[in-house]
């Protein structure tokens, strides 16, 4: 018999500045549910690092079903950096969020530094879509069902 999986919990994304991009997310509208720091050798047996010392945020949609946890590692450090990879690029692409005015966002983000990656496109009579660069070169997408 198969298990159904009951939900994700989280997607995961490491920065070097833990307070801009809790204040960026923030400001597409999720809400900080918590800060903590995750450290010892129990917590590097999960993740294969070994003794870990990491300060995390965890960021929750509106719903309450999405999770984005923001990790900021402070041992062991950081060994490669893919935030200035394109959007083709293999591993982690983005993470895309359903707003309801995209316009009203990107401007908002923009102000705050995000950076629009290509155009503004509409698909069909369905979605409106782009790509945006936030803090540290975080690749999200953002989605307007029209």
């Amino acid at each position: 018999m198969t298990k159904k999986l009951p939900q994700m919990h989280n997607v995961g994304i490491v920065v070097e500045s833990l307070d801009e991009a809790v204040s960026f997310f923030t400001e597409l509208g999720l809400t900080l549910e918590g800060r903590a720091t995750i450290e010892g050798e129990w917590a590097g047996r999960v993740t294969g690092l070994g003794n870990q010392c990491v300060e995390i945020a965890m960021m929750v949609t509106p719903d309450g079903h999405s999770r984005l946890e923001l990790s900021r590692f402070l041992t062991p450090p950081v060994v490669a950096d893919h935030r200035n990879a394109p959007v083709n690029a293999l591993g982690y692409l983005r993470v895309m969020f359903n707003v309801e005015d995209i316009d009203e966002v990107v401007a908002r983000l923009c102000k705050r530094g995000a950076q629009l990656v290509g155009e503004m496109v509409q698909y069909e009579d369905s979605y409106r879509l782009c790509y945006i660069r936030g803090p540290e070169g975080i690749l999200i997408g953002l989605a307007e069902e029209l």
